[in-house]
């Protein structure tokens, strides 16, 4: 609830202040508050509260208050014999009245007592999966932030370019307009940077695109302005994997471990079916009766009368033709299925725990190379436009220098999110995620 409040704090300012930046840890906490599936998964869990209260009332006494109003057109009759001699008497009264109040108790029900655990059980399922479904919001989400994130960058990079083509496009102009350069070298380096402003505007519409996804995936307005930290795309120091990464710790794993909890309960459930059953009734009410409508006890031709009874009911199941049995063995089926799951799941996290690791490393690799290729392009791209300055250098020269080194930093910026994506699949693979709300990335 804590975080919860500090969230709606930070975003009420978020948008009161057009300049505040939206960082990974506001919108994934924006977003486990707001998002469509955090907040069912929430639900689910308030929800459970209820169902062991509904539960729970199987096994608490129930009563119950009855009335009832009889008016009886045509009496019965019937034939007596009294003394030798038959005679027809009429049964009861025109008018009936009962008010009943009853009670009835289980003494002994263990399909009712069972029943019980699994609700509490569920309402921990619930919990669990809860926590699950904000896991997947998070990785969502900040996949998609760290998709924005690059298309940025690579807006920043043509940018760069667009500057240098512009001012390498205004040096030939000015040896052009002087008699020193050809009208096709001009030309040529207009058509070169047309292109590049082409390419930023498909940027540019991308980058709206997954903004709006964005913002969809944390609940945000879709008109909602945001604005993006410039420092968050950065290499950042990641966790490492050691002897104590454990993927028993995963939700996933708790999860499945929760459910086959449900199921031997259910199984149990169903066992229970078959045993004795013991409860205790009991009732008190008043009976009315005569020839005028029983208004009430001292009504003229109104007799009342009391009654009461307790009594003990006991129900053994003695034979079912087998329906039972055969609910038990597929119940039983179930918990064998879910092991069968439970052992695929593990393999799973396996796997992916150690594909995490490869990987992150594998990207973190690419990314220190992709850095001295664009160290390497910038110092090529000085020298050319020095050597075509002073005429030791084509034109094509220089135009292929400037696109490889603009084909360098967009390698850099891929390289860069293919990191910050392999960091998350490793906080992800070691079941960390929550800690993206916690603390920036």
């Amino acid at each position: 609830m804590k975080y919860r409040i500090s969230v709606l704090l930070a975003f009420l300012g978020f948008f009161a202040q057009a300049q505040e930046k939206l960082t990974l840890t506001q919108a994934v906490n924006y977003a486990l508050e707001n998002k469509a599936e955090a907040v069912k998964a929430r639900l689910d869990v308030q929800n459970s509260e209820y169902m062991i209260d509904e539960v729970r009332a199987n096994a608490l006494p129930q009563i119950n208050a009855t009335g009832g109003l009889t008016y009886n057109a045509i009496l019965q009759e019937t034939a007596m014999d009294f003394m030798g001699q038959s005679m027809v008497i009429k049964m009861g009264k025109p008018w009936q009245s009962t008010a009943v109040v009853s009670l009835n108790q289980q003494l002994f029900n263990q399909a009712v007592f069972t029943g019980l655990k699994a609700a509490k059980s569920t309402r921990e399922f619930y919990k669990i999966n809860a926590q699950l479904t904000e896991e997947q919001v998070i990785e969502k989400v900040a996949n998609s932030y760290y998709e924005v994130y690059k298309t940025k960058s690579q807006i920043t990079t043509i940018d760069k370019t667009i500057t240098n083509t512009t001012r390498v496009r205004d040096v030939i102009k000015s040896l052009f307009d002087n008699g020193l350069a050809k009208r096709i070298d001009l030309d040529r380096t207009n058509v070169a940077l047309n292109n590049i402003k082409s390419t930023r505007q498909q940027l540019v519409n991308a980058l709206e695109l997954q903004e709006n996804a964005l913002k969809y995936l944390i609940g945000m307005d879709i008109n909602a302005p945001i604005e993006l930290p410039e420092n968050s795309f950065e290499v950042t120091k990641h966790a490492l994997v050691d002897d104590t990464t454990n993927i028993e710790n995963r939700t996933e794993i708790k999860l499945l471990e929760k459910q086959s909890e449900l199921l031997a309960l259910n199984k149990k459930a169903t066992e229970a079916q078959g045993l004795p059953t013991l409860s205790l009734s009991a009732n008190y009410g008043y009976l009315g009766i005569g020839d005028k409508f029983p208004w009430f006890q001292s009504y003229p031709g109104a007799y009342w009368s009391d009654f009461s009874s307790i009594g003990l009911n006991l129900s053994i199941p003695i034979f079912n033709g087998g329906s039972n049995k055969a609910r038990i063995k597929q119940a039983q089926i179930d918990i064998d299925r879910l092991e069968v799951d439970k052992k695929d799941v593990r393999l799973a996290l396996d796997l992916s725990l150690k594909n995490a690791v490869t990987q992150i490393n594998n990207s973190l690799i690419t990314l220190n190379t992709q850095k001295e290729n664009v160290n390497l392009a910038q110092e090529v791209l000085t020298n050319v436009e020095n050597n075509y300055k002073h005429g030791l250098a084509s034109l094509t020269d220089l135009l292929d220098a400037e696109t490889s080194f603009a084909d360098a930093q967009n390698s850099y910026t891929n390289a860069l999110l293919d990191y910050k994506l392999a960091e998350i699949q490793l906080i992800k693979a070691k079941g960390d995620l929550k800690t993206l709300t916690q603390t920036e990335n």
